[in-house]
């Protein structure tokens, strides 16, 4: 998502968590890119490890079974290596090429752009705070708990 800090963006990373007889949760984290000099504009290995740790220390169990998209970084070494290190807690399977039908986190995605189509900012900061309070209210509403 865009923000007025003269083209800077916001993109998001999350996983929808489903278990029988619990709310679903949202877990999910923000990375800001505000255009500046060796800043990256897309999640980094480091931040996607913190994302999955966070779940792990959130969720009832600690257990993940993580169902990815295709993403490069998902299938980078140092991301294989990561996982082959936490496999008391951690399984992956990858979804087939091109299918984000197939990926519940999609949906919660595409819920949040559609309840910010008319949505005017100025800065990164308004569009952090809009976003947070958007997942929390209108995407999972009463149904779910959101986690950042």
């Amino acid at each position: 998502m865009n923000g007025g800090d003269h083209g800077g963006r916001i993109s998001a990373a999350g996983l929808t968590c489903h278990r029988p007889g619990d709310r679903s949760r949202l877990i999910y984290r923000l990375h800001h890119y505000r255009r500046r000099k060796g800043e990256r504009v897309a999640f980094t290995l480091d931040e996607y490890k913190s994302l999955l740790q966070a779940a792990h220390q959130q969720l009832p169990g600690g257990k993940i079974v993580l169902v990815w998209d295709n993403l490069g970084i998902h299938h980078s070494k140092a991301m294989r290596a990561f996982i082959d290190t936490h496999t008391g807690w951690l399984t992956v399977f990858h979804l087939p090429a091109y299918a984000p039908d197939l990926n519940p986190v999609e949906s919660v995605w595409s819920l949040l752009k559609r309840s910010m189509v008319n949505f005017l900012t100025t800065d990164l900061d308004h569009l952090t705070h809009m976003i947070k309070h958007r997942l929390k209210v209108r995407c999972l509403g009463s149904s779910g708990h959101v986690h950042s």
